[in-house]
């Protein structure tokens, strides 16, 4: 019984990965399309709410194509995410079931009934502003933090600031550096890229928090 409880988990791993395999594949084939510019609003939109492949796969290689649109293909992906972001935000609210079932798909659950307790407090509040920067900066999966802000009622306008923030800082340095660099940077974005925007995002929450602590403490 048990050894087929384990086959069963190896076997939707195996699927899971096929399948995400299959959808980066074709996200990247949308990006040489004609129409590339709509399936991009498209693809950031449903990113943020619950699509596991992001933008940044076909930001990349359109930008190299086209390096005079760096900046209207920087604006598309960071408005239409956002949006996405609202989406998510709004099953959180609104459709418990099916967002625990997005979240569940992560493993982040446990962690989401934990933070309904302590988001009452400061450092509560603190904490999940800085985590929901590292979500939209970072190769953290974005909806699954975008789906716990609605469920937890985090505040819906400091919720669209920081994902605008976030998305729109992350965005403009993968466009920008497409732009300058062309294929070089495409291949440090698939070596480096996640653990860079992860290091450029922990040094940002932490210059931001103690520079938070210092005024406070001069107040």
């Amino acid at each position: 019984m048990g050894d087929n409880i384990k086959l069963a988990r190896y076997l939707s791993i195996v699927h899971f990965k096929f399948m995400l395999n299959n959808l980066y594949v074709r996200c990247i084939n949308l990006s040489r399309h004609k129409f590339s510019k709509h399936f991009l609003a498209f693809v950031a939109f449903i990113e943020s709410s619950f699509f596991p492949i992001p933008p940044d796969v076909m930001i990349v290689p359109m930008v190299i194509a086209k390096k005079e649109d760096y900046f209207k293909i920087f604006l598309i992906s960071t408005i239409f995410s956002v949006l996405g972001g609202l989406l998510g935000y709004f099953f959180g609210s609104f459709f418990l079931e099916i967002s625990m079932t997005v979240i569940e798909l992560y493993g982040y659950e446990e962690k989401v009934y934990s933070l309904q307790d302590k988001l009452s407090s400061n450092a509560g509040f603190m904490l999940w502003l800085g985590t929901l920067f590292l979500a939209g900066f970072t190769p953290l999966p974005f909806k699954v933090f975008t789906i716990t802000s609605g469920i937890i009622g985090f505040n819906i306008l400091i919720f669209l600031i920081v994902c605008l923030i976030s998305r729109g800082l992350r965005f403009y340095l993968v466009s920008y550096f497409s732009m300058k660099l062309g294929d070089k940077f495409m291949i440090f974005m698939e070596k480096k890229g996640a653990k860079t925007f992860s290091i450029i995002g922990l040094l940002i929450v932490i210059i931001v928090a103690v520079m938070y602590l210092v005024i406070n403490q001069n107040v």
